[in-house]
């Protein structure tokens, strides 16, 4: 049996994996181009690095059902050299005062060691790697249309070629064309948090000494700028504000020094350096009642976007493409190489229900916890800005500990626990 996959991100990838191990054919399809050799750390001596790009991707923390995941398919010491070693969050005042620190010891403790800092970029390089040469992924193109039948799915790609398939699986991230094409706008699904986020890489060897090994962020009420070092010259910069209206600005560069203008300390060297491009975007969720019709079907930030306020979304997602890649290997003749035709639409339907019966309950729950916990990740409010900083300063202390465990520690009590059928070559 076949599958496009719609994105060739870390959802995509994911997917292509695992249904590939359990027999299917599939082919990747990504609008952008082409991951050059050098992604993630390695991209920063490229010269896409010096407009203030990043090839795909900024700093996650990964922990939780997507790193049992990673160890099921074999790539956990290998994701693990990438990490970027980072020893702390620290919170600075306006004018550059220290005010609260978090040790990373803290979620490595909580975890077991089951928590790793790295680049997006190079989660998608591990994973693409893991997928091999001999997969077919394809650059440059996109989705334009879909047509379902009785006997499969045909898809009509940017490109003007046209592909058949049993099942179509849109894993082409919170903007999804795949969606759009067949469950209907994104503003139906889009549900807005209530602020703006951007992130840059800039060049300047003397603030990477100063910022050492620590992710720092200067904060005031409904705004914080954020910067972390990469390298011995270069580092990356995440900036988030609070914005009542939801529409982007036509120009980011201007809009990021104007509302974070008023901070002190390395901020005002941090807007300097910023492009005039910059990553720019809106904070939200996308909230839909179910994720497939017919057999299309959704992964990823394309269905299940937490947002950055609840973490974990690059974990939640490589969690979810071995949910589905294990329901669709369920299917009568899924390793036979063939199309089973309109024989096996039930049991696709029957797998993609299974398969969001165990993902969407826990995306429900994440998602709930964002919405909750937005109002303490920019605080709009001295007063909930002081709150914070004591919950931050407590963070450490062992009672903090035990109420961040069920937080961090993979749900294994969940719909999302893996089978023990784990040991297939």
């Amino acid at each position: 049996m076949r599958a496009i996959i719609i994105g060739g991100a870390i959802a995509g990838l994911s997917t292509a994996w695992w249904l590939r191990r359990e027999g299917w054919e599939t082919t990747v399809v990504e609008r952008g181009p082409a991951p050059s050799p050098a992604t993630g750390l390695a991209a920063l001596d490229t010269p896409k690095a010096a407009d203030g790009t990043l090839d795909r991707g900024y700093v996650i923390d990964y922990f939780g059902p997507g790193y049992d995941t990673l160890e099921r398919m074999g790539l956990r010491e290998r994701v693990h050299e990438y990490g970027l070693g980072l020893n702390a969050l620290r919170y600075r005042r306006a004018d550059g005062r220290h005010s609260a620190r978090i040790d990373s010891s803290v979620p490595a403790r909580v975890t077991g060691g089951r928590y790793l800092t790295l680049l997006r970029g190079d989660l998608e390089g591990v994973l693409r790697e893991a997928l091999g040469p001999e997969a077919d992924v394809r650059y440059g193109t996109g989705i334009e249309e879909v047509h379902q039948d009785d006997e499969g799915v045909t898809a009509v790609l940017t490109d003007g070629a046209t592909e058949r398939a049993d099942v179509l699986v849109g894993a082409d991230g919170i903007h999804s064309r795949t969606r759009g094409l067949v469950f209907g706008p994104e503003s139906r699904y889009r549900r807005y948090l209530g602020a703006h986020a951007a992130a840059y890489v800039f060049t300047d060897p003397e603030l990477m000494a100063v910022l050492a090994n620590e992710f720092q962020a200067v904060e005031a009420p409904g705004v914080q700028a954020g910067m972390y070092r990469l390298s011995d010259t270069a580092g990356a910069a995440f900036l988030c504000h609070l914005s009542p209206d939801g529409s982007l600005p036509q120009d980011p560069q201007a809009r990021l020094r104007e509302v974070h203008g008023d901070l002190g300390w390395l901020v005002p060297r941090l807007l300097a350096a910023c492009p005039p491009r910059p990553y720019y975007d809106e904070v939200e969720q996308i909230l839909m009642p179910g994720w497939s019709d017919g057999r299309v079907v959704l992964v990823g930030d394309a269905c299940q976007a937490v947002s950055l306020m609840a973490g974990q979304g690059a974990s939640m997602a490589v969690a979810a493409a071995e949910v589905l890649g294990r329901e669709l290997g369920r299917v009568a003749g899924a390793g036979t190489g063939s199309g089973a035709g309109a024989g096996a639409a039930e049991e696709i339907a029957a797998a993609l229900r299974r398969y969001e019966g165990r993902v969407k309950p826990v995306i429900d729950a994440k998602q709930r916890a964002g919405r909750s916990l937005a109002r303490w990740f920019v605080p709009a409010t001295p007063a909930r800005l002081f709150v914070r900083r004591q919950a931050l300063r407590l963070s450490s202390t062992p009672l903090a500990e035990r109420v961040m465990r069920p937080f961090l520690a993979s749900p294994r009590d969940t719909p999302l626990e893996a089978p023990v059928d784990v040991a297939r070559p």
